[in-house]
């Protein structure tokens, strides 16, 4: 791997040096962190952070490469990848690439080196904010004029998404999921398999009747980039189903099944990213220790008059984290109950979609 000198502008005018590794390209990137102590693979491959350059809270990355049967995606969107120490000789007998051979193959910058604390800390005072990963010669001038007239993406989830229907079977399958894929995690498909659910996975503008005409017992709405009030065809179609089959959210879907029913979603500071966030079910009072990557929030106030209850709360900053309308059988939740690496807390949420689907046979 030839390395060279590199750094990171911010919008502000702050300036990170480090080292290249991944692809030698220049790229404006919303500028976030994540405080995972494993799971840059899942990480790189997730597709949620579509445009974004995430640094790694945790200092040493690449020290057990990249495993061919622990992508989260087919083809990584991460904007970039901001680390302390980067490692380059793996000692892990599964890989089969480095974390900079599938950032080059995938265009997507690497920068290590870097100071990660001041940076996470500039993040959680200033907040998250668009940024410029680049050689080490570009001024900060020319910097911030190629951040000022790059626009503000707003079609991520139509780039992401697939651009036909897919399946994912299993063994003696019970039953038939259609999962709207707006970045989905592949995890959370191996996660509906494990529980007796085919799953057909279909693009982000499927109509209502194209999937009644697939007849399935429950609707997913997948995880995804951007902001939800751009995923319009999501929201209407939450709005034409809800009531007629089980709908169960998970992060962006949360948000957009909000959006369907009234409520408003609003940006974080810095968001949610990390293994670590405790979350209160208000049901039963238990604690999950939850894996989010978010930096959208459903207003915690908006949701009175919309048919929808709050069913979880984060304990760190009081955000909204569930919501469900049992009459409809629809229910979501902020973080992921499938995560891997991470906790495993919440995985029970699979199971009650499977009883939700139950009520409704």
């Amino acid at each position: 791997m030839i390395q060279k000198n590199r750094k990171v502008i911010t919008e502000d005018g702050q300036v990170y040096e480090g080292t290249g590794f991944g692809a030698d390209v220049n790229r404006v990137c919303e500028l976030v962190f994540n405080t995972s102590m494993a799971g840059y693979q899942e990480i790189v491959s997730d597709l949620s952070y579509t445009d974004q350059a995430v640094v790694m809270t945790y200092p040493l990355i690449g020290n057990y490469g990249m495993a061919d049967e622990d992508y989260e995606c087919r083809n990584p969107q991460i904007g970039g990848m901001i680390v302390h120490d980067y490692n380059d000789e793996p000692s892990n007998f599964r890989y089969t690439k480095t974390l900079s051979e599938v950032l080059e193959e995938n265009h997507i910058p690497g920068i290590s080196r870097v100071d990660t604390r001041q940076l996470t800390r500039s993040i959680r005072d200033i907040g998250s904010r668009r940024c410029i990963i680049c050689d080490k010669d570009m001024s900060v001038e020319e910097a911030l004029n190629i951040i000022k007239e790059t626009p503000v993406p707003h079609d991520a989830v139509s780039r992401v998404s697939c651009k036909k229907r897919w399946y994912s079977r299993t063994a003696d399958p019970k039953w038939n999921v259609v999962a709207v894929d707006c970045g989905i995690k592949l995890n959370i498909i191996r996660s509906l398999n494990r529980h007796g659910c085919n799953v057909t996975v279909v693009p982000y503008n499927v109509t209502a009747e194209e999937v009644e005409a697939l007849k399935p017992d429950g609707l997913f709405l997948s995880n995804g980039p951007g902001d939800p009030e751009d995923v319009t065809p999501v929201i209407e179609l939450v709005k034409k189903l809800r009531g007629r089959l089980p709908i169960f959210g998970i992060c962006l879907g949360h948000q957009m099944i909000s959006l369907a029913y009234g409520a408003k979603t609003y940006k974080l500071k810095f968001g949610h990213r990390g293994g670590n966030h405790p979350v209160k079910d208000v049901n039963t009072g238990k604690i999950e220790i939850t894996s989010q990557n978010h930096s959208y929030a459903v207003n915690k106030d908006s949701l009175e008059g919309t048919g929808l209850k709050l069913s979880h709360i984060n304990l760190l900053d009081d955000t909204v984290e569930g919501v469900e309308c049992k009459e409809d059988g629809v229910f979501s939740v902020q973080y992921h109950p499938e995560s891997a690496p991470g906790p495993q807390d919440s995985d029970y949420l699979f199971e009650r979609f499977i009883k939700n689907m139950q009520g409704g046979k």
